[in-house]
């Protein structure tokens, strides 16, 4: 009787396991899925904006960019007026400040509406790229941070050493790079613009690592517990830290990748 109990008792724990492995794998599909989103969302937006913003037609033109395209009054507006500075630092608003109270106080959906709408200005925010970069560079250096992102998340998800104590050490770099890049802003050093993108490769894709291992392993904690709303507002902190983690890394690769107009 005592080894039909236990026998019982191992089918029920592994029947377990098995319905988390599943749970999981459902999981991490949405987290890609989300992010996927996100980014073609950034895409379309960088490109539309950045499009409306250029023209070749000199007629009513108010900035040349010397290389037979002309900044519309649109884009003097958004890449020449006091108005730039809203573009550049309203994403990191709506990241510490929108973000988080939806996450506190919205429901799922509301969670995910809000990352795309971040997604969306995202986009209007690194639409210069397009007037600096020649679209087979950023093309180049896109491909080349997927498969570096793949890599780096694949083995984040695999690997069975604990990676959790690299976070305080990679946030505090994350925010020296914060530090710097609005220093450099002003001091618009070449230096200091390449040393900042060197550091925030590394930073960003052990961040990706990280980032994939603790989606796991949070997932596997609350799993057990069965909460499936907070699990649903995971999947989209978890996409939403995943495409932070893709967008800075390709920008910062183009800095060494881009060819430049």
């Amino acid at each position: 009787m005592a080894e039909f109990d236990t026998i019982r008792s191992t089918g029920a724990v592994g029947g377990r396991s098995v319905a988390i492995d599943e749970g999981l794998r459902a999981h991490m599909n949405k987290v890609y899925g989300t992010m996927s989103i996100g980014m073609v969302i950034t895409a379309l937006a960088a490109w539309a904006i950045s499009a409306l913003s250029v023209t070749t037609d000199p007629t009513g033109a108010t900035l040349a960019l010397g290389d037979g395209r002309f900044l519309t009054g649109f884009g003097a507006a958004l890449y020449t007026s006091p108005l730039r500075w809203v573009v550049m630092f309203l994403p990191l608003v709506m990241l510490f400040l929108g973000m988080g109270t939806l996450l506190r106080r919205g429901s799922a959906q509301a969670v995910a509406l809000g990352f795309f709408v971040f997604a969306a200005v995202m986009g209007v925010s690194i639409s210069w790229i397009f007037l600096v970069f020649t679209g087979f560079s950023i093309v180049q250096t896109f491909l080349v941070t997927a498969v570096a992102f793949a890599g780096l998340s694949l083995w984040g998800y695999t690997t069975k050493r604990d990676i959790s104590g690299w976070g305080a050490f990679l946030i505090m770099g994350v925010i020296g790079l914060l530090v710097a890049s609005i220093v450099n802003i002003f001091l618009q050093s070449e230096m200091m613009m390449f040393a900042i993108s060197g550091i925030g490769v590394l930073i960003f894709a052990g961040l990706t690592a990280y980032d994939t291992q603790n989606i796991k392993t949070t997932y596997i904690a609350h799993a057990h517990h069965g909460d499936t709303e907070w699990l649903e507002k995971s999947a989209i902190v978890g996409a939403l830290n995943l495409y932070l983690d893709f967008i800075n890394m390709f920008m910062f690769l183009l800095q060494f990748m881009g060819g430049r107009e």
